[in-house]
């Protein structure tokens, strides 16, 4: 298992190619930034460089990918 980190321009993981940020990776941020509002931001300027990245991505579906899962049951990962 590699490390779950984003390939940029894609942002695919690296570890396991799905979609960044990935179920394990976000497992991994849940753990690392246990106050939500530093989590939150830090994935607010994620996506705000997967914006510049992926210019033809939908808005809704990149909010959703990137800052959606904030705040949910981490049991929903492995859906989103």
């Amino acid at each position: 298992m590699g490390f779950h980190e984003a390939l940029r321009p894609s942002w695919q993981c690296a570890g396991c190619g799905a979609p960044w940020p990935c179920a394990t990776r976000r497992r991994q941020l849940r753990a690392e930034y246990s106050r939500e509002p530093e989590l939150a931001a830090l994935m607010e300027w994620y996506l705000t460089q997967a914006r510049d990245d992926l210019p033809g991505a939908s808005p809704a579906g990149l909010d959703a990918r990137f800052v959606g899962w904030i705040g949910t049951d981490a049991a929903t990962d492995e859906v989103a």
